[in-house]
C-alpha cells in the first residue's frame, strides 16, 4: 500500500544514504577521469607533432582542461544529489519499517503499514500487513480456546481434591493473564 505524502527529510538513514552515495560517486568519477587524460595525452601527442601550434595547443590543452574538471566536479555533484534521491526512495521504507515494528512490540497491533507513492518496496508493507492480519486472527482464536480453557479448569475444581485445586487456580490465573495479553495486544 502507498500513501500520497511526500517526506521532506531527504536524509533518513544518513550513514547508508551518505555511505552509498559517496561510494557511488567515486567509482563514477574514477572511471570517468579516464578520458579527460586521454584528451590531454593526444592533444600531448599532437603538440610534439606540429611544434609550430604547440603553444596555441597548450593553451586549448590547458583551458580544456579547466574546463573538463569543471565538468567533473558539476557531474560528480549532480550524480551525489541524484543518489541521494535514490536512496531515499529506499532508506525511507526500511526506516518506516523499523519504526512500525518498533510500534508493534509497544502499541500491538494499531494500525497498518502503508509507504509513500513511488517508494521502493511497497509490496512489503503489503507482506507485513498481512502477517499481521494472520497473528490478530490467530492471537483472536487463541484467546477463545484460552477462555473455553479457563472455564473446564474452573469446572474441573469443583471435582478434584483441595490441594489440586490451588494448582488449577494458578494455572486459570497464568491463563487469564494470557488471554489478557493477547487482547490487549491485538487492540
Amino acid at each position: 500500500m502507498s500513501k500520497p505524502y511526500k517526506r521532506s527529510i531527504i536524509i533518513v538513514d544518513s550513514k547508508f544514504q551518505l555511505k552509498f552515495s559517496i561510494l557511488i560517486c567515486i567509482v563514477i568519477l574514477v572511471l570517468s577521469a579516464f578520458y579527460p587524460l586521454v584528451i590531454y595525452q593526444v592533444l600531448s601527442n599532437i603538440s610534439e607533432k606540429f611544434p609550430q601550434s604547440a603553444e596555441h595547443i597548450n593553451t586549448m590543452k590547458s583551458d580544456l582542461l579547466n574546463f573538463l574538471i569543471l565538468c567533473q566536479a558539476f557531474f560528480g555533484i549532480l550524480v551525489f544529489i541524484v543518489t541521494l534521491f535514490f536512496t531515499h526512495k529506499v532508506a525511507g521504507p526500511l526506516y518506516k519499517l523499523k519504526k512500525y515494528l518498533a510500534g508493534l512490540r509497544h502499541t500491538g497491533f494499531e494500525r497498518s503499514l502503508t509507504f509513500r507513492d513511488g517508494d521502493y518496496f511497497t509490496d512489503v508493507a503489503d507482506e507485513v500487513n498481512l502477517t499481521v492480519e494472520y497473528f490478530q486472527t490467530r492471537f483472536k482464536e487463541d484467546t477463545v480456546y484460552i477462555d473455553e480453557i479457563c472455564n473446564y479448569l474452573k469446572n474441573l475444581q469443583q471435582v478434584v481434591p483441595e490441594d489440586k485445586k490451588v494448582i488449577l487456580n494458578e494455572v486459570v490465573t497464568k491463563l487469564k493473564d494470557m488471554e489478557g495479553r493477547f487482547n490487549e495486544f491485538i487492540g
